[in-house]
């Protein structure tokens, strides 16, 4: 919002003068647009007939509206006088009464722009009116494609008073802002005499709730918290107002806590009117009306004639009976109820009688929030989840939470949350301790409640009490209880307190207790009391000590453990002793085993126990328990029987690694050993196509792990395994999954530093000398500090380039860098580099690398185009200068492109003053290196200056000439002689590259007279125009017979003979390769193709080609079995001439990757060579 506005205290301004009576047109929201001129006089011109009104001096800010004071319209008006950055046409301030439209227009020219520009549209200094567009203000954007200009506008529909003030128009385009400031004057339609509350009045929120889009900026105003004080409504501010100096209008608004200053001052000039007497209305609406939130509401006017039709409105919407308006007549009164009053009610109401009309406003107020259910006072116990609850008068009202007076305020670390369910509102504490005993209170804007909450111990439950417990002699004793809470405790025995010691130890673990007493002892019978601390609660417990019976394995082995071989017979006997003589019970798996003459049956005797098992079964494995009993009490022993038997077979195993001839294999053991630990296994393998299994062990594996080796790599292959205890070999296992065998790729190679900056290093390698049928993926760079062994990744994917930059390096620092090849089979050895590379810029002086060729002159000609390229050292980046003769460059003509490493001068089209000498300079730092470059640009020559004719005798002409003006810029080489005779005019060449500038021609025909012309000529050719001699020359006649000499005919025969010999070449698998040659001979040879020494005729797969002397031979997509040495052989009556070449056809994913990655065919031809010769079998 603008700055409120300073004015002198003798300043007053001018009230606003009566409005003028609507037109129909006006009334029915239809505005006629308006002149700019008019809108300009009514936006800029003051009223003449409004009074004289002084305001209050020093006005509050938050009062102000924003009315900018004298200085600050001096400083717009500067400001928008100002040359326009982007601007073509600003908005101007105007004039609008309250109801009518008013548009402003603001265009920006688009010549220089490659995109529409942004504006935004503010009312003071800070709202966007982009949130407040709806109803009341459209904003339009429009582009003239033929005068390339940007409209805007923003339209103000049934404008209000609360519009008026300052606005601005901002745009902007990339660095380029522009801002233009207008101001907006609202005059009222109708003037009314206001006899209202004005307390009530001018406290208006502003809230629009539904009504969105209206311009209510009253909203923004700051709010000022004031106590509620008793109102007096016996006390007119009106009538204070009235009669009160200017100067006390703040005071006077201040104390009966008036906000909206600058409404009350225009309602006041209002009531300073004279008002007109209505011939329709003998009594008007209220100046204004307040009432409750969801209260009832009641407008009345009184009309002169009861004939008059009436009309009532709202924000200019005629209003319709329903059960919220309801309509009364009662003689002259027309009466409007508005029932159940909401925030969208607040706005502007008007009834209209004929051509008149008067207007209201209605001013809803929220009621405040109130508690409608008090807190309650709460008891919990410790550890209790807790809920305090109220309800107030409104949902999802503002309340807030005190524990004894201090706000409460609920986050992610605090143990109270509050829950809001409607006019519900919850205070949740969790876990409830002592501490959380206080008084919570509640508070509203219309109330509040308060409650206590008291938190103790809960009542001690015991979950597990003490048992009386007959322990044996010198087994132990166990006394364990469980109480409901985690407190501590003591035990007694007999009435004196327990002490601990080795063989009595006290546990306590949470709410469990124990006390375990090792190697019971006579001594220890007894009564046991644990007693928790804090409660008044004992628990007892009485503890016996006997000698029970007892059963006698010595004869067993350590475990208790009886192998027997599947299929034997099994006696076993135990020896037992307890006194009387205990009942023997054999079991297994809680079952009995009866005496009888069952296969397992069990004997008893007086000094033992014996069971029997006929025809032993892997079944019968397991433990059997032998249970004594007698009434000093009770014996147990387990005894495990185990049959063994062959094992099961294993599962089938895994391959987890591969490499180019072997793999690493690992299994389980199998689910069932027979009975008997396993010794070892035997593996065997297969290829896969094949039903041959070998062994590949023949003593037996301990592990169940194994390293198969010496298998063909790129041939899939299966396992198989088979388990061996003492019994025997069990069945073999499934087999593995298939495999291949593939290998990681040797090291990478030649890793060196390329470059390095005080925060990257750029490090570069050359591919592994062995890759393998895998092929390679791409590279890994990892690099760690020094005196760290973590190693970093500096590349998250693999790369398939040879140079990699490690970025975002800490300065000065110093790494460690390796290099890893990655393919289908894993990582290879990593390539260390040898030492530590310090991460720092080092500056290497400047050294120029001049090419040998630039070294001497370079001579182009005119219209070729120069491209020099000049290499260079130095770090960091240099400096690098150029000049032509000691003078700058012109870059309009020669193009000068830098890089790192070298520099380039590019010449387009060269002409003759491009020639000249070039001096580079390279600085780094305080390091320079100068160098020169020579360059001409030549061109032909021009004519020899005159030629002339010295003498003529006998069949000879003796002619000399000058040299000509222009050498073209190049030493002249030559001239070259024409003649012609004059009868004819056909040029003849009699002597070419001839170097004096004197000739005699001879052998010419006698009785024909000559013109004689001479070229001149340099590097770059002849020159265009000849120079011609002036005078002719006349051979004359002197009597001798000219004889014609005598030519043989050349003989133009010739044996065959190749011009262009075949090479040999490498082709790929699948795509087409071609052989080439040239030939010449006379009579036009006959070509003939071979491969290995057999002609090709009539084959699909070959087309041959020959054009002009040039023999092609396409192969359409070879395979392998197409290589070979092929020929092409060339006869005719001369003779017969032949040559060969070899062809190699490539396949496989090794050989396309190493082309595709750059690799020379000779290099790839030379590594697989290497590869077959190392591995002759698999080839």
């Amino acid at each position: 919002m603008p700055e409120p506005t300073k004015k002198e205290e003798n300043e007053v301004p001018a009230p606003a003068p009566p409005p003028e009576e609507p037109s129909k047109e006006k009334e029915a929201g239809t505005t006629p647009a308006k002149e700019p001129s008019k809108e300009k006089e009514a936006g800029t011109t003051p009223a003449k007939d409004e009074e004289e009104v002084s305001p209050p001096s020093a006005l509050p800010p938050e009062w102000s509206l924003g009315e900018s004071p004298v200085g600050e319209e001096q400083d717009k008006q500067n400001a928008n006088s100002q040359l326009s950055i982007l601007f073509v046409e600003k908005p101007q301030g105007g004039t609008v009464k309250v109801g009518e439209n008013i548009t402003f227009i603001a265009k920006v020219k688009a010549e220089d722009l490659l995109r529409k520009p942004t504006v935004k549209w503010f009312k003071g200094k800070w709202m966007d009116l982009a949130s407040k567009a709806g109803k009341h203000l459209q904003l339009k954007e429009t582009f003239e494609r033929h005068s390339r200009v940007y409209t805007f506008e923003m339209q103000i529909i049934k404008a209000k008073e609360n519009y008026a003030g300052n606005y601005r128009c901002e745009v902007t385009y990339k660095d380029k802002f522009d801002s233009c400031s207008f101001d907006l004057e609202v005059h009222e339609s109708t003037g009314t005499t206001p006899n209202i509350d004005i307390r009530s009045a001018f406290k208006r929120s502003g809230e629009g709730q539904d009504d969105a889009g209206e311009l209510d900026f009253s909203g923004l105003l700051k709010r000022r918290e004031v106590k509620q004080q008793e109102e007096e409504p016996e006390v007119d501010v009106w009538e204070l107002l009235k009669n009160a100096k200017p100067s006390e209008y703040e005071k006077i608004a201040f104390q009966y806590g008036i906000t909206d200053l600058r409404g009350m001052l225009k309602r006041l000039k209002r009531m300073r009117r004279v008002e007109k007497k209505s011939a329709a209305f003998a009594k008007i609406l209220d100046p204004a009306y307040q009432v409750d939130k969801g209260g009832r509401v009641r407008f009345m006017v009184e009309l002169a004639d009861p004939k008059l039709e009436v009309k009532w409105y709202k924000n200019g919407q005629e209003i319709r009976p329903s059960t919220k308006y309801i309509f009364e007549h009662k003689g002259c009164q027309r009466i409007l109820f508005i029932n159940n009053c909401q925030m969208t009610d607040d706005s502007e109401y008007y009834v209209t009688a004929g051509d008149e009309k008067c207007s209201t406003e209605l001013f809803v107020r929220e009621p405040p929030i109130m508690v409608t259910k008090q807190l309650e006072d709460t008891t919990a116990y410790c550890g209790e989840r807790v809920e305090l609850e109220c309800e107030v008068s409104e949902d999802d009202a503002n309340v807030k939470w005190f524990k004894n007076g201090e706000e409460i305020i609920p986050g992610p670390k605090s143990r109270y949350r509050i829950r809001v369910e409607g006019k519900k509102h919850f205070l949740i504490i969790e876990g409830a301790t002592k501490a959380d005993s206080a008084e919570y209170s509640v508070m509203t804007t219309g109330g509040q409640s308060s409650a206590k909450l008291t938190v103790d111990l809960k009542p001690l439950k015991i979950l597990t009490p003490l048992t009386d417990q007959t322990v044996n002699l010198g087994k132990e004793i166990c006394l364990k209880c469980e109480i409901s809470e985690n407190i501590t405790g003591k035990w007694t025995k007999n009435g004196l307190p327990v002490q601990e010691s080795d063989r009595l130890k006290v546990v306590h673990k949470g709410r469990i207790h124990k006390l375990v007493i090792a190697n019971a002892l006579i001594e220890d019978e007894g009564d046991y009391v644990f007693a928790p601390d804090a409660y008044n609660v004992t628990l007892p417990a009485k503890v016996r000590v006997i000698d029970p019976p007892k059963i006698i394995l010595d004869g067993l082995d350590a475990d208790n453990t009886v192998t027997v071989i599947a299929g034997n017979k099994l006696r076993l006997e135990i020896p037992i002793s307890g006194e009387p003589p205990p009942k023997a019970i054999w079991s297994r798996a809680d079952k009995a085993i009866m005496e009888g003459s069952g296969r397992i049956r069990a004997e008893s005797y007086p000094d033992s126990s014996t069971l029997v098992i006929d025809v032993a079964e892997r079944d019968d494995s397991g433990v059997y328990h032998i249970n004594l009993k007698n009434e000093a009490g009770e014996a147990h022993a387990s005894i495990k029987i185990k049959v063994v038997d062959l094992p099961d077979p294993p599962v089938a195993p895994t391959v987890t690694e591969v490499g180019d001839d072997w793999c690493i294999m690992k299994w389980e053991p199998p689910a069932y050993d027979g009975g008997s630990p396993i010794l070892g296994y035997f593996i065997e393998r297969k290829k896969k196509q094949s039903s041959r299994w070998m062994r590949l062990n023949f003593d037996l594996c301990k592990e169940t792990t194994f390293e198969p080796k010496k298998m063909i790599e790129g041939v899939a292959y299966e396992v198989r395994i088979f388990a061996v205890n003492a019994i025997g070999i069990s069945k073999p296992s499934m087999p593995s999954r298939p495999f291949v065998p593939l290998a990681v790729t040797s090291p990478p190679t030649l890793l060196a530093v390329d470059s390095v900056t005080d925060t990257t290093v750029t490090m570069k390698w050359r591919p592994p000398d062995q890759i393998g049928a895998a092929g390679l993926d791409g590279y890994v760079l990892e690099y760690c500090f020094e005196g760290s062994d973590n190693w970093l990744p500096a590349n998250k994917d693999l790369i398939d380039k040879t140079k990699f930059t490690i970025t975002d390096l800490p300065t000065d620092s110093k790494i460690f860098v390796r290099v890893k090849a990655i393919n289908a089979a894993g990582a290879s050895e990593p390539k260390y580099y040898s030492q530590p590379i310090l991460v720092k810029e080092i500056i290497e002086p400047p050294k120029i690398r001049i090419p040998r060729h630039l070294k001497q002159t370079y001579i182009r000609r005119v219209g070729e185009a120069v491209n020099l390229v000049i290499p260079f050292q130095g770090k960091p980046r240099p400096e690098l200068t150029w000049k032509k003769d000691g003078v700058e460059i012109d870059k309009n003509q020669i193009n000068i492109r830098n890089s790192e490493t070298d520099t380039i001068i590019f010449i387009r089209k060269a002409e003759r003053s491009h020639s000249g000498k070039y001096d580079l300079q390279v600085k780094v730092d305080k390091f320079v290196e100068t160098a020169s470059i020579d360059i001409q640009i030549v061109d032909r020559p021009g004519p020899p200056q005159s030629v002339k004719i010295e003498d003529v005798w006998g069949e000879n002409v003796a002619l000399t000439w000058t040299p000509p003006k222009d050498d073209g810029n190049a030493a002249i080489t030559g001239y070259t002689i024409q003649k012609a005779d004059k009868k004819s005019m056909e040029w003849f060449t009699v002597i070419e590259h001839y170097h004096r500038t004197n000739a005699t021609i001879t052998e010419l025909v006698i009785g024909n007279e000559y013109y004689f012309r001479v070229f001149s000529e340099n590097m770059c050719g002849l020159s265009e125009d000849a120079t011609m001699t002036k005078e002719s020359a006349v051979i004359a006649k002197d009597g001798k017979i000219y004889k014609n000499p005598v030519y043989e005919d050349f003989d133009f025969s010739e044996a065959p003979m190749f011009t262009q010999p075949l090479v040999n070449t490498y082709a790929i698998a699948g795509y087409n390769a071609t052989l080439n040659c040239s030939v010449r001979g006379n009579p036009k040879p006959k070509i003939t193709w071979m491969k290995n020494k057999v002609a090709i005729v009539d084959d699909p797969r070959y087309r041959m080609f020959s054009n002009q002397g040039v023999c092609t031979l396409e192969i359409r997509k070879p395979s392998p079995y197409d290589g070979g040495t092929y020929c092409c052989k060339a006869v005719n009556d001369l003779g017969t001439v032949e040559i060969e070449c070899k062809l190699e056809v490539k396949g496989g994913l090794s050989f396309c990757r190493l082309l595709l990655q750059g690799v020379p065919p000779n290099i790839i031809d030379s590594y697989l060579r290497d590869v077959h010769s190392s591995n002759p079998e698999e080839y």
